[in-house]
């Protein structure tokens, strides 16, 4: 069920950005997310360059969506079933996302970072979290290229790591989305 309002609502505020004025959104299919669990005993990295975003600059709006199944790489293919099917239930949570509105007013200059915090909704595993991320926004004449780092604790979206594997897998997920933003030219 919460899939079906996640998608809703994707639906209904993705065209309702889209209708912003000429050069103020800026969209994105090929973000990139990457994971990394830094355990006693392992190391794991995971990813995918399938995420969609998009940053509306008039209304200081963001949303990011990754569809779960696109997650890979892990140290093997067993991991990378466990993770979609005992940890991410990736049938049952078949997104994550971060939706959310850009706390400082933007400053655009051709060439020049600003560093901004964003408060939004991260739904992961269908646990919607109230969080403030940081990133760094770079301008460019048509484009906008964002950067961010943040840790996701396991529990706070009730993501259960088994005793047996507890020092395999750690407690707090480092994460890094970096992702280019084009225009959008609705003409």
């Amino acid at each position: 069920m919460k899939t079906l309002i996640l998608s809703v609502i994707v639906c209904c505020l993705l065209p309702e950005i889209l209708s912003a004025q000429n050069n103020s959104v800026f969209l994105t299919e090929s973000g990139r997310v990457d994971f990394v669990s830094n355990a006693p005993l392992e190391q794991i990295k995971a990813g995918s360059s399938q995420v969609k975003g998009a940053i509306d600059t008039a209304q200081n709006t963001v949303l990011f969506v990754i569809e779960n199944h696109t997650i890979e790489g892990f140290n093997s293919s067993l991991q990378q079933e466990h993770f979609h099917e005992n940890y991410m239930e990736t049938n049952k949570y078949q997104r994550t996302s971060f939706s959310g509105k850009i706390i400082e007013p933007l400053q655009w200059k051709t060439g020049e970072k600003q560093l901004v915090r964003a408060k939004g909704i991260l739904d992961i595993h269908g646990i919607r979290q109230e969080r403030i991320i940081k990133a760094t926004l770079t301008y460019g004449s048509t484009n906008l290229t964002i950067a961010s780092d943040f840790k996701v604790l396991l529990d706070d979206h009730k993501i259960r790591i088994p005793k047996v594997v507890s020092k395999k897998i750690a407690t707090e997920i480092a994460v890094t989305l970096q992702a280019e933003l084009k225009a959008y030219d609705k003409d």
